[in-house]
């Protein structure tokens, strides 16, 4: 599965982790299943690592959907870690889809998963 995630409730964290090619069904099905897992908390921050992933098959519609949809809490935090340039310019585009549709966030992108564990206060 190129997502998983588990959820670390002492810490109050969901890690999310992505490897080979990533879809948009299989990001909006994660998305669903956050939704539907009982031990979420919306107020939970969230880290995803895109490290491994080396293929994105989403459009810019697509990426528009996902980033509009709300998982978490405005006063959580999301971290995302990049490998790559791609990766980067991607997030940052969903950012921007998210602010435009007026998806309170907090959310950052970085290329380095100690300094996005630093920001998350972790």
């Amino acid at each position: 599965m190129p997502l998983r995630y588990w959820i670390d409730k002492e810490r109050r964290l969901v890690v999310l982790t992505g490897s080979g090619i990533l879809t948009f069904q299989e990001v909006k099905e994660q998305q669903d299943r956050l939704l539907q897992d009982p031990d979420l908390n919306p107020d939970f921050d969230q880290l995803v690592d895109l490290t491994a992933v080396t293929i994105y098959d989403v459009t810019v519609d697509e990426a528009k959907t996902l980033a509009r949809r709300q998982v978490y809490s405005p006063t959580s935090r999301r971290a995302l870690v990049a490998r790559d340039p791609a990766t980067y310019g991607l997030a940052r585009m969903m950012q921007t889809h998210r602010a435009i549709a007026k998806v309170q966030s907090e959310a950052r992108v970085f290329y380095d998963r100690k300094e996005a564990l630093e920001w998350l206060g972790r």
